[in-house]
């Protein structure tokens, strides 16, 4: 069996067949909460779930577009445009309007940070992701002393932001484990983001607690239907409790949350216009929060090197882009190692804001005692010296910090 995500095919055949027939006689709703998850009673997810499935891309002209890139004051509409295979042709025009908006509100400052993967553990089954719990990977978790053992390596580099992640199982990684690594976390550095598990608004309060600045959550597809089929185990699958995440997150104090779909699981122009309308509607609910999206391509895995990102090429991602600059222009736009150093390199001299540096997607790897495997594979390994002088070069000002504790 294989599953049909546009021009992209993520191929199920690496589990055995007994797995795959024992997991469809034991799949639960992917739309029913699970014991403990917290309801949210928010209108946030219905409305962006409607606007995306009454998004027609092909209704828009070139007029639209020309429109939308130089209104003064965009809505969900121009976005729509800006979108749309319309939008194309006027690529440069968006780059220009979206490099403007970046200068205005962000100056020429663009945000170091790297990721540290804390553990490997997993009890989703996602097929296209390499910690999926049917992978045979190696598993490792670092305690205390290897949490810190890789932090004092990470902060001798100069970098003062951290984004901690670990993989989706609230037994190995559970909320106590977490927040002691947010605690450690801000004995070396100034900013902390997590990327972990979706939790309640109580455990992101107490992570805030902890020192934890933001949080971000990969919806990872905004079509119900096709994040049931790609999410066939684990919490993961109840698709309403991962799409309001970011709301929980502010409810428990978290600074900012971040959004991304990732490109290339369905049609790519309807993820990325639910995304932008999810960031959307919670800016205006919660008008302290600060936004940030991320653009993540499907990069290739352990087990698996058929998934690509191919479906999504660079013109279409640079549209993606410049559409969320020209939405949000005050909103953090981060690009990852899972593109490489041109690309990376391209994107924040028009649009990015936030580039990632000296990363390493093992587990212990930033100290040279890799335990575990990576997630995927990374696209761009230089180290934070050589990302710093490429913002330099770039007539750009590396910004190692945005915040001060007073």
């Amino acid at each position: 069996m294989s599953i049909n995500t546009g021009e992209t095919i993520v191929n199920e055949s690496i589990l055995s067949d007994a797995i795959k027939e024992d997991q469809k006689e034991n799949r639960i709703d992917h739309m029913t909460y699970l014991e403990g998850m917290e309801v949210l009673h928010s209108d946030v997810e219905k409305t962006v779930v409607e606007a995306m499935e009454a998004y027609d891309y092909h209704q828009y002209t070139a007029a639209d577009v020309t429109r939308a890139i130089y209104s003064e004051n965009r809505t969900p509409k121009d976005f729509a445009a800006l979108l749309s295979p319309a939008a194309l042709p006027f690529l440069e025009e968006m780059a220009q309007m979206a490099q403007k908006e970046t200068r205005k509100h962000f100056g020429n400052s663009v945000m170091m940070f790297t990721p540290l993967y804390i553990a490997n553990y997993c009890e989703n089954y996602c097929i296209y992701c390499g910690f999926n719990c049917h992978n045979k990977i190696r598993r490792a978790k670092l305690d205390a002393a290897g949490i810190e053992k890789e932090m004092q390596e990470i902060a001798k580099t100069g970098l003062q932001e951290i984004l901690i992640l670990t993989g989706e199982s609230p037994k190995m990684s559970d909320v106590k484990y977490i927040g002691e690594a947010c605690k450690i976390a801000r004995n070396y550095f100034k900013v902390i983001g997590l990327e972990v598990y979706p939790a309640n608004s109580e455990d992101y309060r107490y992570w805030h607690e902890c020192g934890a600045d933001y949080v971000t959550v990969f919806q990872e597809t905004y079509n119900s239907d096709q994040y049931e089929r790609l999410h066939l185990a684990g919490r993961k699958r109840i698709f309403p409790y991962r799409l309001n995440s970011q709301e929980r997150a502010l409810k428990g104090g978290m600074r900012g949350v971040g959004f991304a779909a990732l490109l290339g699981l369905d049609d790519f122009r309807k993820d990325a216009f639910a995304t932008g309308i999810h960031a959307y509607l919670l800016q205006r609910k919660y008008p302290h929060a600060e936004i940030a999206f991320s653009c993540p391509r499907l990069r290739p895995i352990i087990n698996n090197d058929r998934i690509n990102p191919m479906d999504v090429h660079e013109a279409q991602l640079l549209q993606v882009v410049c559409a969320y600059r020209l939405l949000l222009p005050f909103a953090s736009i981060t690009v990852s190692t899972r593109e490489c150093a041109r690309v990376r390199d391209n994107l924040i001299k028009i649009a990015v804001t936030k580039i990632s540096a000296g990363v390493n997607v093992g587990i212990g790897g930033h100290s040279g005692e890799e335990e575990g495997d990576g997630q995927f594979e990374i696209s761009d390994g230089r180290d934070v010296q050589e990302v710093y002088d490429a913002i330099l070069a770039n007539g750009l000002q590396p910004v190692m910090n945005d915040s001060i504790y007073v």
